[in-house]
């Protein structure tokens, strides 16, 4: 008969022993069997209660989130020192008055904020997303785009992942690899008589089974049950059949052979000696080896009747076989691991199952297999050693949910950025501990909760997708970042320069958050802007200090050119503070506006890499307002006055001149520092 069983109401006096169908308590499913619900624990105080709490309460900041911190902090040093030199040189040395001199030094901070950061950031993030849900990619949190492009370890777990997550049974043998019909029906009553949640192998033994015919569940009688954990790696259950209570156990082979002291092999039960003992495990590891995931199953009787059955029950046991499953990898996996080996991507394996099974599956996608560790190994070394060995390592097996944490915090200790990839519950904390957690859509609600990505489809060929989109992403972020940081700088070192000579005050408050907001709305393109090829190809991580040395490398070109503006306009217009004041606006903007240009590319600007038509256009409309105010009416709002046809000459030169020595001052950073 097929192995199903009808759900049947509860009863219905309080306290009575029950018949429980099909009932889910905090995340435990009963789906059959009788007992009495007794409640200990509710809610948090559940050891699910306690995962779902530690989850919840886990605070990662991931890298992303480490660099956004660590440029913003760079930033508000540099402001704070700027700040304070020109307003005490305004102030105290030249005898500006006070409020002019506090209004000039809070516009010249804002003048240093890239106050279009959260903006360029939110529409870059947001594209990405929207690129990837296009390919049945969903992105929970925006942030782990970068992340996504930013990793150079992607951890991975086997089962659904690396294989198709479908699980065949293929063999049932004694323990000398004979099939054995015997094996096939305790694997049946294990699997049937559980009452948790049935996990891919139980349910790929009562498919088997019910296609079987002559097997009849109704002759045996379930009497009480162990349920699997991942100490245990057992699950047991106890049932009536041919008039004995027989306890009945399947879990993994080597926690098997721990708790037996006999096998049976032919219908004799023999004693399990040491060189046997090594005999038992070389048959089963011969199955491992041929890519088998292998369950050993075993047995014990009870003459005298017990009201109940505990672990310490599964010890003396008799080993009665093995079944072993198969469960192919999946087509895409060889050329995913391919295609992240040739973007910088390292893949390590962190898996549940045995070492034999995993190295085989490897081998068949093409990992090399350069180091192989077991969770208990892990176990042994502290946090110092353990960094050390995930280095060499990339395939861990036999780890508990635990263990694969405190791998991805290890890879982090030394300065990884680590995805995961993973659908089980074991998963659930590595997704979290993650720079980037990625699930599929049919995985268990935890690991779901715990991804940030999620993919609709188990096609590993999306992650080569992922992994550009986050690095264009980020590229453009970067693209803003120097430009901002490099020009806002510069104009700053203008400021003070000018503050110490000239007369007057360099520009006034109106006109320098005018001139910010201006260039900085000619970014909000940037998100639309093509990446050079060469800009994806390695991980692309934040890196604070190399923005950094490129604000303090590049800014001071801009610095050269306002340097010019002031003499041209002092000695050859000889220029009142209004005219000095529109003629170094327009000079500043338009330099700052064209630069993007050349800061965008590491090859020759427009020729070798072309900008979008969006990025163009804004950046012309930008440049035209900033040309056309100064004859307009709205000049006399910000202080303009009209400069002379002269002064445009003279300024076309001079943004050519800019343009070439910061193309050249880039080539000579990127020399000295690299592309990043």
């Amino acid at each position: 008969m097929p192995l199903e069983k009808t759900s049947k109401p509860l009863g219905k006096k309080p306290g009575s022993i029950t018949e429980m169908t099909n009932i889910a308590f905090m995340g435990s499913s009963v789906v059959s069997g009788t007992g009495l619900g007794v409640v200990v624990k509710t809610g948090l105080y559940t050891q699910f209660g306690e995962l779902s709490k530690r989850l919840a309460t886990m605070q990662v900041e991931s890298s992303f989130d480490k660099g956004v911190n660590q440029f913003t902090w760079v930033m508000i040093r540099v402001m704070m020192v700027m700040v304070v030199v020109i307003f005490l040189i305004n102030w105290f040395f030249k005898k500006t008055a006070l409020i002019d001199s506090l209004k000039f030094s809070l516009a010249v901070a804002v003048g240093l904020t890239p106050e279009m950061l959260p903006l360029i950031i939110t529409i870059n993030l947001s594209k990405g997303a929207i690129q990837m849900a296009k390919k049945k990619v969903i992105v929970k949190r925006l942030n782990s785009i970068q992340n996504f492009g930013a990793m150079d370890i992607l951890c991975t777990d086997k089962t659904g992942t690396l294989t198709m997550d479908k699980v065949v049974l293929e063999k049932y043998c004694d323990v000398m690899r004979n099939e054995d019909k015997d094996v096939l029906k305790y694997a049946c009553l294990n699997s049937y008589y559980q009452t948790g949640l049935k996990n891919i192998l139980d349910r790929a033994i009562l498919k088997y089974v019910n296609k079987q015919e002559g097997f009849d569940i109704t002759n045996y009688k379930k009497v009480d049950e162990m349920p699997f954990d991942f100490s245990r790696r057992i699950m047991s259950v106890v049932v009536e059949m041919d008039g004995k209570t027989r306890l009945i156990s399947k879990g993994a082979p080597e926690e098997i052979f721990k708790r037996c002291t006999k096998y049976e092999l032919e219908g004799d039960i023999l004693d399990m000696e040491y060189l046997i003992l090594a005999d038992l495990k070389e048959e089963y590891e011969r199955l491992s080896a041929d890519g088998f995931r292998v369950l050993a199953l075993a047995y014990r009787d009870f003459t005298d009747k017990k009201a109940e059955f505990t672990k310490d029950d599964e010890s003396e046991l008799i080993l009665e076989g093995y079944v072993a499953f198969l469960d192919p990898p999946k087509a895409s996996t060889e050329k995913a691991i391919k295609m992240l080996r040739h973007y910088g991507v390292q893949v390590k394996v962190l898996t549940g199952d045995n070492e034999l099974v995993t190295k085989k599956i490897c081998s068949e996608v093409g990992l090399d297999v350069k180091g192989m560790m077991t969770g208990e190994a892990v176990e042994k070394m502290d946090d110092k050693a353990l960094q050390a060995a995930v280095e060499t390592t990339n395939v861990f097996a036999r780890l508990s949910p635990m263990q694969k944490e405190r791998i991805i915090h290890s890879l982090h200790a030394n300065k990884h950025i680590v995805g995961f990839l993973g659908d089980g519950i074991n998963d659930a904390l590595a997704l979290k501990a993650s720079d980037v957690g990625i699930s599929v859509n049919n995985a268990v609600d935890i690991a779901k909760e715990s991804a940030d990505i999620i993919l609709l489809e188990k096609k590993l060929s999306v992650l080569e997708d992922g992994v550009i989109e986050g690095r264009r992403t980020f590229s453009n972020i970067t693209k803003y970042i120097k430009m901002a940081s490099s020009s806002n700088f510069g104009n700053m070192l203008s400021m003070t320069g000018a503050s110490i000579f000239l007369p007057f005050l360099p520009m006034t408050a109106i006109q320098i958050l005018f001139n910010n907001f201006l260039y900085d709305m000619s970014q909000t393109a940037i998100p639309t802007d093509a990446v050079d090829e060469d800009l994806i190809q390695t991980p692309t991580p934040w890196n604070v200090k190399s923005i950094r040395n490129y604000m303090f490398f590049i800014g001071p070109v801009s610095s050269i050119f306002d340097f010019m503006t002031f003499a041209v306009m002092l000695y050859v217009f000889h220029a009142s503070p209004e005219l000095f004041h529109t003629g170094w606006f327009v000079e500043s903007l338009i330099t700052q506006t064209v630069v993007i240009y050349v800061i965008r590319t590491t090859k020759i600007p427009i020729f070798e890499s072309r900008p979008s038509k969006f990025l163009v256009f804004t950046s012309l409309a930008i440049m035209a307002v900033g040309l056309i105010m100064p004859f307009t009416p709205m000049a006399n709002w910000f202080g303009f006055v009209k400069p002379s046809a002269k002064y445009f000459l003279i300024l076309e030169a001079m943004v050519a001149a800019y343009l070439f020595l910061v193309y050249f001052v880039q080539k000579l950073y990127i020399k000295r520092f690299g592309k990043e």
